[in-house]
C-alpha cells in the first residue's frame, strides 16, 4: 500500500467570541475544517459546545496560560497561575513568570486539569489537547502537559514545523515562534502513552490565506499531521486582549475556497480529525 497522508485541519480560540465561532463552524460544515480547541472559560464556550456537537465538529481542549481569560479552577488554588483570578495578559508575561520560578507547579497542573474537567462538563467529547500560543512547549511546561495528556489517553499538538515568517517585517513574532519551534524539534521523546502529532501553519496564524494554506498544502509528505487555523467572521473586538487582530475572515476564504479543496485531491490529501487517526 502506498504511503498516506492524513490531515487535521483544526480551528483554534472557539468559545472565545461569537464571530469566531460562526467563522469555525462555517469552515466546518463549507470548508476542510475537521477539529476545534475550545477555550474552555471562553465567554461563548457552553453556546460554542453545543453548535459544534450539533454540526459533528470534533473538539479538543485549548489549554490555557495567558490572554487574561477566567481561570477554569478556584483562584484562590491557583494563585500564581491566574493572579487576581486571571491569567496572564500574554504568552510573555506567562513565560517570563514561569522562567523566573514565579508559577507553582502544582498549581500549573491544577488549573490545566480544571479546563479540561470545565469542557467535560460543557459536554464536549475531548479528543485531543493543544495550547494557546504553544506555552505547552515552554520548559518545564511540556512535561506536566504530556502527563495530563497521558493520564488522559490524549493526543497532543506538536507544532514542529519551522515558521514561514519574515524577520524583516515582523521580527517579534518571528522570534517567539522560532524558539517554540527549535523547542519542539529538541524536546526529548515524548513520554509513554503520549502521541504527539506534527503540526504546521499554528505559526502563520492570522496570515494564513489561500496562497500560504496552498503552499503548506503543496509541502505536505505522508504521514499523519495537523494543520492549525484561525477562521473567524468580521473583525471582532475580543475583549480579553482589545489589541488582538487576526486574518480572521482570509483565513475563513481560504478554508472554504475550491482552489484548496481541488489541492486536497490533487495531492490524496485524506481530512481526519483526531479520533480517526487510531
Amino acid at each position: 500500500m502506498a504511503p498516506r497522508t492524513r490531515l487535521i485541519v483544526n480551528a483554534d480560540d472557539l468559545g472565545l467570541h461569537p464571530s469566531l465561532d460562526a467563522g469555525i463552524l462555517k469552515a466546518h460544515r463549507e470548508g476542510i475544517v475537521t477539529s476545534a480547541t475550545l477555550l474552555a472559560m471562553g465567554p461563548s464556550a457552553a453556546e460554542a459546545v453545543g453548535l459544534a456537537k450539533a454540526q459533528g465538529l470534533a473538539v479538543g481542549v485549548h489549554l490555557a496560560l495567558s490572554t487574561r481569560l477566567p481561570c477554569a479552577a478556584p483562584s484562590e488554588a491557583v494563585r500564581t497561575v491566574a493572579p487576581g483570578g486571571r491569567l496572564m495578559g500574554n504568552w510573555a508575561e506567562f513565560a517570563k513568570a514561569w522562567m523566573t520560578g514565579r508559577v507553582r507547579r502544582e498549581e500549573l497542573e491544577r488549573e490545566l486539569s480544571a479546563q479540561l474537567s470545565r469542557a467535560r462538563e460543557l459536554g464536549a467529547k475531548v479528543d485531543h489537547l493543544d495550547g494557546h500560543q504553544h506555552l505547552h512547549l515552554l520548559p518545564g511546561v511540556r512535561p506536566v502537559v504530556e502527563g495530563i495528556a497521558a493520564r488522559e489517553g490524549l493526543p497532543l499538538r506538536w507544532p514542529d514545523a519551522l515558521p514561514r515568517v519574515s524577520w524583516l517585517r515582523a521580527p517579534g513574532p518571528a522570534l517567539k515562534t522560532t524558539v517554540l519551534a527549535v523547542l519542539a524539534r529538541t524536546a526529548p521523546r515524548a513520554r509513554p502513552g503520549v502521541r504527539r502529532v506534527s503540526a504546521g501553519g499554528v505559526f502563520e496564524a492570522g496570515r494564513l490565506d489561500e496562497s500560504a494554506l496552498l503552499a503548506v498544502l503543496d509541502s505536505l509528505p505522508a504521514g499523519d499531521f495537523e494543520l492549525g487555523c484561525h477562521p473567524g467572521e468580521g473583525a471582532p473586538q475580543v475583549p480579553e486582549d482589545p489589541a488582538w487582530t487576526y486574518g480572521w475572515e482570509a483565513e475563513l476564504a481560504a478554508l472554504t475556497s475550491p482552489r484548496v479543496k481541488a489541492k486536497l485531491v490533487e495531492r490524496g490529501i485524506t481530512l481526519a480529525n483526531y479520533g480517526e487517526l487510531g
